[in-house]
């Protein structure tokens, strides 16, 4: 199996540490909603978590998923091999169909009891901001592995493009968990497209049918075809994290790590009740 990945590792990489660099300042200077806990300790919880993670993508995720495209590529297996595909088209319907197929991996995320324990780190952060993009339990990431791995082989997407995806991939993950304002009318147009951070901001709200929209990664049309956008919720109203989960000492290191092992509690605030909001009109209508 292949480790090395030269251009990942000298290109992607790098490109992937400016771009998180510049959102940081961006998300300082630009702030989207205001902090609940200070700056400095999340990042020290969240970096502790990212610290297993991202090395478990890298050296374990990665190889795994090029190497299942690449016996696809040798053995001509896959969906884009017979449907006798040109190169090219198996690049371009090969990115969409990778995002496809990681909106409905975050689905899964959502609806398995087992793999929400491991998501479920990810969102009991107390806050939402570029950190929270790399807060991911270790164990979410290996689960990964025979899913991604296996929708690669099973599509027949060249190994190369593996890479690419992915540093698109995590380059999108960092941009729409950040806890910047963009110029509304500018974002309202991008999420026709891309996913935004209000538009994520949503997927992290205590409010269940909230958490349970906005899944996708790269591109947002994944929403609108299974109906699971929700644009109509207002920034200054959302309150990030997981209701039974709000007390900042369970955000250590040693809590994060363990929580999927513990049994979960119920969707509910610690008075007991289920945080609401009322419907409003025009769901697919970003608002500010």
């Amino acid at each position: 199996m292949k480790f090395l990945f030269p251009k990942f590792d000298k290109v992607g990489m790098p490109l992937l540490g400016m771009v998180a660099a510049t959102l940081f300042v961006l998300e300082t200077k630009r702030q989207l909603r205001k902090r609940t806990r200070p700056r400095s300790k999340r990042l020290i919880e969240n970096g502790a978590v990212a610290a297993a993670s991202l090395p478990a993508l890298r050296l374990v995720l990665l190889p795994f998923m090029y190497a299942a495209a690449s016996w696809a590529d040798k053995r001509g297996f896959g969906l884009m091999h017979w449907l006798n595909f040109p190169r090219w088209a198996r690049y371009l319907a090969g990115f969409v169909a990778l995002d496809y197929s990681n909106y409905l991996w975050h689905v899964l995320l959502h609806k398995s009891d087992l793999l929400w324990r491991f998501h479920n780190v990810h969102h009991i952060d107390l806050d939402l901001d570029l950190s929270t993009a790399w807060r991911f339990h270790v164990g979410e990431n290996i689960a990964s592995v025979p899913y991604r791995s296996g929708f690669n082989a099973l599509l027949g997407v060249p190994a190369p493009l593996v890479l690419f995806y992915e540093v698109i991939f995590e380059g999108c993950t960092a941009f729409h968990h950040t806890n910047l304002r963009l110029p509304f009318q500018v974002e309202r147009r991008l999420c026709n497209i891309l996913v935004t951070p209000r538009m994520h901001g949503i997927h992290h709200s205590i409010v269940a049918r909230e958490t349970n929209s906005n899944f996708s990664v790269i591109f947002s049309c994944w929403d609108r075809l299974h109906r699971t956008l929700r644009l109509n919720v207002p920034q200054d109203e959302i309150t990030i994290g997981v209701p039974s989960y709000r007390d900042p000492a369970e955000q250590s290191p040693k809590n994060l790590f363990l929580l999927p092992f513990k049994e979960q509690r119920p969707w509910k605030l610690p008075d007991g009740s289920v945080p609401e909001r009322n419907e409003l009109p025009l769901k697919e209508l970003l608002l500010p």
